[in-house]
C-alpha cells in the first residue's frame, strides 16, 4: 500500500477488521480438521484446472450453482480471500459449490472468461457465467451479492435438504455480554466504555484473545482517528519524521495491510538506534497485539525484528 491509498475508515467499528484474519485462521483450521476426517478438502469446495473444467464445473452446474474462484493461490491476500469463501461455502453446504482454480496453473480457463485481474468469483449456472464480482469483497459485500444471486436464481434451484442445511449452518455460541456491550459501545462511538467493558472480561478472564484484540483495536482507533491520513501522507517525505511512520503503519493496518504495516516498522527499526529504534520496537509489538498470536503475518515479523534488531 502505498501512502497515497491511505483513507479514514467509514465506520470506527467496520474499520477495525483485524477480527477477521482470526476468524480465517479459524476456518483454515476447521478446514483443515475436516479434511483430515475425510481424507481430502470439503465436498463443497473442489479444486479445477483445465482438464477437470468441464466435468467439475460446466457439467456440475447444469443442476446446480457453482461459485468459480479464479485466483493465484501464492499470493497471501488472495489466500485470505480463499478462507472467506471457504468459510461461505461451509454455511451453504447443499446450495453451491465452490471451485477453485490456479490461473498461473490454469490459463485456459482464464483466458476463456477474459479474465482482466485476480481474485475473481464467477457464478456459473447451467454452463454460463450469470453474475461476477471482480477484485476482494468484504464479507457483508459477498453475502449481500450471494442473497440477491439466490433470489434471482430461486426458481431454478432445487430446494437444499434439511440435512444441507443443518449440516451448513454455523453453530451458535453464546456472546458474552462484555462483547455485547463493547461492540456496542463502538458503534455508538463511546471508546471508553468499549474499552472498560474489554478490561471487565479481562479481568474475568485474563487470556481472553477477543478482549485483548479489542483494546488493541481500540488503540488503533484513538491514535488515527483526530489524524488527516493527507497530513500523514505529505509528512512521509521527512526520513525524520519518527511519528509519521508509526501513523502510516496504524493506517496500513486500519486498511487490513497488514503486511505493509509490519515491513514498514521492522524497516524503520533497521535505520534507527537508540530511543527511536526502541520507541518503533515497542509500537510494533503493539501491532502485534492486534491479531491472534498464532497469525502468519504475526509469525512472520517476529522474525524479520529478531533479524533486525540483532
Amino acid at each position: 500500500m502505498s501512502p497515497a491509498d491511505f483513507t479514514r475508515p467509514g465506520s470506527l467499528y467496520g474499520a477495525v477488521d483485524l477480527g477477521a484474519r482470526k476468524q480465517a485462521l479459524e476456518a483454515q483450521a476447521r478446514r483443515e480438521s475436516v479434511a483430515q476426517q475425510a481424507g481430502g478438502v470439503p465436498a463443497q469446495v473442489i479444486d479445477v484446472d483445465d482438464a477437470t473444467f468441464a466435468t467439475e464445473v460446466v457439467e456440475r452446474s447444469m443442476n446446480s450453482l457453482v461459485l468459480l474462484e479464479l485466483t493465484v493461490t501464492r499470493a497471501e491476500q488472495a489466500r485470505q480471500y480463499s478462507l472467506l469463501l471457504e468459510k461461505l461455502a461451509s454455511e451453504n453446504a447443499g446450495r453451491w459449490t465452490l471451485a477453485r482454480v490456479d490461473v498461473e496453473v490454469s490459463q485456459q480457463i482464464a483466458q476463456a472468461l477474459r479474465v482482466q485481474n485476480v481474485p475473481a468469483l464467477y457464478a456459473i449456472f447451467q454452463g454460463q457465467p450469470v453474475a461476477v464480482v471482480p477484485g476482494i469483497a468484504t464479507e457483508p459485500q459477498l453475502r449481500d451479492w450471494l442473497s440477491q444471486l439466490m433470489e434471482a436464481l430461486a426458481q431454478y434451484l432445487p430446494p437444499p435438504s434439511e440435512d444441507a442445511e443443518a449440516e451448513g449452518r454455523p453453530e451458535e455460541l453464546p456472546v458474552d455480554p462484555d462483547i455485547l456491550a463493547a461492540e456496542r459501545a463502538v458503534d455508538a462511538g463511546d471508546l471508553d466504555a468499549a474499552a472498560a467493558a474489554y478490561q471487565r472480561l479481562l479481568a474475568r478472564s485474563p487470556k481472553d484473545e477477543d478482549a485483548r484484540l479489542g483494546l488493541a483495536g481500540l488503540g488503533l482507533i484513538r491514535r488515527t482517528q483526530d489524524v488527516d491520513p493527507a497530513d500523514v501522507e505529505r509528512r512521509l517525505g521527512d526520513p525524520a519524521d519518527l511519528e509519521a511512520q508509526l501513523l502510516a503503519a496504524d493506517f496500513e493496518m486500519l486498511s487490513g495491510e497488514v503486511d505493509a504495516a509490519f515491513d514498514r516498522l521492522v524497516g524503520v527499526v533497521r535505520r534507527t538506534a537508540g530511543e527511536d529504534r526502541d520507541r518503533v520496537r515497542v509500537h510494533l509489538l503493539g501491532l502485534f497485539e492486534t491479531l491472534p498470536a498464532d497469525d502468519p503475518s504475526v509469525a512472520k515479523a517476529r522474525r524479520n525484528l529478531a533479524s533486525a534488531l540483532f
